[in-house]
Parts: structure tokens; sequence; C-alpha cells
């Protein structure tokens, strides 16, 4: 199983186009040890010539651009994409869909009440059936006994995991979350056994999860905020990350608290967000993290898990 980093920030991006908060304008001026990052997704494949893409940021285009075998060039029209996965259905992760039409027919995995917010309050499922009949929607069955398969990648084993996080402002569950809403992934190759649970939506880890999370040789997990109030002390937004859906890594019960509990060979923290100091490569923060084993993804970033070396 190979997975390779498209986007690595949170929504908005790294500089956020907007914002000049020390991390975004410390990045444009060169004032910061910091590396642009788009918003986040990823591409699994256990070939390396047939991708799954789990998210479609509004990045899509230059993230698919930065990475070779997404365009292996086999006819006139092409792609490495072979199936699209969707975690949940906010903008952020859902918005790249748009950019990827001219490839419709495109297979698309999610959850049932994913592909109701995406088609009623944000009807990307009902818009795309102008091109070429749009998407093809599979239902992505969600819990611990619901493994699947996907035919572009029939040895990777995967578990949709329902996540406690929080639905977008344009569906009726905003705040009142269901399983189904908010996933994350368990994959396991299975010739080689080796496993990722891939989660950037982690609001808060019920014991249910952090027993499949003991499980994963490697952890991709939500790393949006350094501390719960952190967009209200930059003075960028009035939301703290429970609210948004997402564990701050510092403090008591923070994910550098729930990742030390855990055997993973690899901790990486994806989905950050740009007001969090971990950017910042010289920050304590950062320090911080290494001292605890724990990486920060970064686009391009690629992992090879086909054998025993991690």
């Amino acid at each position: 199983m190979q997975i390779h980093v498209l986007g690595s920030a949170a929504g908005g991006g790294f500089p956020q186009w907007n914002c000049n908060c020390p991390n975004c304008d410390g990045v444009r001026n060169g004032t910061l040890n910091a590396f642009p990052r788009t918003q986040s997704s990823i591409a699994i494949s256990e070939d390396g010539e047939r991708w799954i893409l789990c998210n479609a940021s509004p990045d899509i285009r230059a993230q698919l651009a930065a990475f070779p075998p997404m365009q292996p060039a086999r006819t006139v029209r092409d792609t490495g994409i072979a199936a699209v996965l969707l975690m949940d259905s906010q903008i952020d992760h859902t918005t790249g869909l748009l950019t990827l039409r001219e490839g419709c027919p495109l297979d698309v995995w999610c959850t049932p009440e994913v592909h109701e917010d995406l088609s009623t309050g944000f009807p990307l499922f009902t818009m795309l059936k102008h091109w070429n009949g749009g998407l093809n929607w599979h239902e992505m069955p969600c819990g611990a006994d619901t493994a699947f398969t996907v035919p572009a990648a029939p040895s990777l084993r995967i578990t949709a995991l329902p996540l406690l996080s929080n639905a977008p402002p344009y569906s009726p569950r905003r705040g009142k979350t269901i399983p189904g809403d908010n996933v994350g992934l368990f994959i396991e190759e299975q010739t080689s056994g080796n496993t990722v649970l891939y989660a950037p939506g982690l609001g808060q880890p019920d014991e249910a999860l952090k027993a499949w999370m003991r499980r994963a040789d490697v952890l991709l997990v939500d790393g949006t905020v350094w501390t719960d109030d952190e967009m209200r002390k930059r003075e960028v937004g009035t939301k703290t990350g429970q609210e948004m859906g997402h564990l701050a890594q510092s403090g008591p019960g923070g994910m550098i608290e729930l990742l030390d509990s855990m055997p993973a060979r690899r901790k990486i923290l994806i989905h950050i967000n740009n007001t969090n100091p971990i950017l910042d490569e010289d920050s304590p923060e950062r320090a911080e993290l290494e001292q605890h084993g724990i990486e920060v993804a970064w686009d391009g970033m690629h992992l090879d898990l086909t054998g025993p070396s991690l």
C-alpha cells in the first residue's frame, strides 16, 4: 500500500488567502521557517497506478499536477483516479469534485448521511449529473463490522469508523450529528498486514475508536489546532476547535497525550490550520511534537507500506 499526501492543510490552506495572522504573513514574506500547504487530501494505491482519492479538496487541480502518477497518460484522456472516498460533506473535502467534472462519471463512496448533504444543502451529486451522468454513488458502510473493498484496490480492506465530530453548516444535523456524518478510515493491506488509520476530522475519540487506533501501524490524524481557543487568540474567528469538530494537540486529553498512548510506528498530523504554531518548524510547539515522536504531514509526503519497513 502506498499513501501520498496531496494536501496537508485545513480549510483555506496555508497561507489562507485572506489571512494575515503571524503564520500566514510570515510564510508570505519569508520570515517564518514554514512551507505553504494545500487543503487536505490523500491518495492510496496498492499498485502505484490506480489511486483512491480520499476527499477531494478545492486545490485538487494543483495537487494532481504535482503528483505525476495521477496523470499516467495511457490514453488521450486519462487519470490515475480510480475511485473517490469521502469522509464527510465539508466544503474543503468535497468541492474538488466540481473540478473533476470532465472525468465524470466518477465512482464515489460515502455514507448515506454525506450523500444526503451533498444532494440537498450542498447538491454536488445533483449538479454533476449534467456531466456524463455525474457521480456514481456507492454506499459506504459505517461501523466496526462492515469492512468493504474498492474494485481498484481489492487487497485493501477498508473499515469506515464513525467519528464524534461535527457536520457542516448546511447540514440539518449541524450540532447534533449521528454516526455516518463523519468517518475515519482503517485500511489494512491484506498481503503485508500493514495498517493505517486516517482521521482528518477527529473531535472526541471514544473508547471504540481508541481500540482501532491501537491496531494501526500508521496514524494519520487530525492536526487542526494546537489549543482549543486558538482561533480566538489569533483574532481570526470565534469558534473553538471542539465546536468545529477537532481535538487540540496540547493540554490534558489532547492529541499529544492520546498519541503517546498508542503503539503505532508512525504518528502523523494532517489537516493543519493556518493558525497552528506547529507550521513554524522552529517553534517550541514543533519541538515538543518531535520530542513525542509525532510528525507533521506536508504536501508531497509519501508513505510506502508495502513491506516491513514503514
